[in-house]
């Protein structure tokens, strides 16, 4: 069925509706009978195979992910040939003050010398720029990361055991003592009189044992005595650098202990030698 032929028996049942209802002809029944046509004509035209499915919900625009700057998280990065300041305060890679320069001549100097450019400070004016290596930002970042690690909180574990703990036991507590400070955690012992462990200076007993550990640590507190003195407790830490350095010089003092008798003798002998060798040369003149 041709197109005309449709249109013309949609026309003809929406005029026999209104006809129909109305009994006459009227403005109302004419605009009616148009807008009848259009609705039916439109739905028609959206069922058939020649139109295509429109969502005629409107979406709202994606909004544009801002670029972040070059100290947008914080960390130190080269920005490149994208200097957004036409005139900075650049300062050379040892630290020299090079002054006030236009961003081409930067860019100039950068590319002749191989060097990134680093923001030092951006609210200053003009902004503070500075020169740097490949390898000088990667240490930078190395320093920024170990300063963030530094402010994060540190991890407390607990463990706790009585005074009356069999050796094999209180080994296997020392050894997951030694693996969460090597995690770079801290850790509050409590040692509890037992009813038939020792309860009298439990503070010097519990030092005993993490002195017997065979890693070195450092203490946030050491150990004291708690709860009317029914218990001992103290936290350790991961050993500092003057932590290790006390530890070295502990025990080359206990392999060489001072006033050693045999190292006295051998002093005193190799004294007498020499100074009969001196007695004998000048009899000898």
């Amino acid at each position: 069925m041709s197109a005309g032929c449709v249109r013309w028996m949609l026309s003809r049942t929406v005029k026999a509706v209104c006809v129909g209802s109305h009994g006459y002809w009227t403005p109302a029944s004419r605009f009616t009978i148009r807008s009848e046509r259009s609705n039916l004509i439109a739905s028609s035209w959206r069922g058939s195979p020649f139109c295509s499915a429109v969502d005629d919900t409107e979406k709202p625009p994606t909004p544009k992910k801002k670029k972040p700057g070059p100290r947008a998280h914080g960390t130190i990065g080269s920005v490149g040939h994208d200097i957004p300041h036409r005139e900075i305060l650049l300062i050379s890679e040892t630290g020299e003050n090079l002054g006030t320069m236009h961003r081409g001549s930067v860019i100039r100097l950068m590319d002749k010398n191989g060097l990134k450019l680093v923001l030092l400070s951006e609210h200053q004016d003009p902004p503070v720029y500075r020169l740097m290596s490949g390898k000088q930002i990667h240490e930078e970042q190395l320093k920024q990361q170990e300063k963030q690690k530094a402010k994060a909180p540190v991890q407390v574990k607990e463990i706790s055991f009585f005074s009356s703990i069999s050796s094999h036991d209180i080994s296997t507590k020392m050894n997951r003592v030694e693996s969460w400070l090597e995690k770079k955690k801290h850790v509050k012992i409590t040692m509890k009189a037992g009813r038939r462990g020792p309860s009298d200076n439990l503070d010097i007993t519990l030092q005993e044992m993490v002195e017997r550990m065979e890693k070195t640590v450092g203490y946030v507190s050491k150990p004291a005595l708690i709860q009317d003195g029914q218990a001992a407790m103290c936290i350790l830490r991961p050993p500092s650098a003057k932590d290790l350095l006390n530890k070295k010089k502990k025990t080359a003092a206990e392999v060489v202990p001072p006033g050693d008798k045999s190292t006295t003798t051998s002093e005193s002998e190799a004294s007498a030698v020499s100074s009969t060798d001196t007695t004998e040369g000048s009899l000898q003149q």
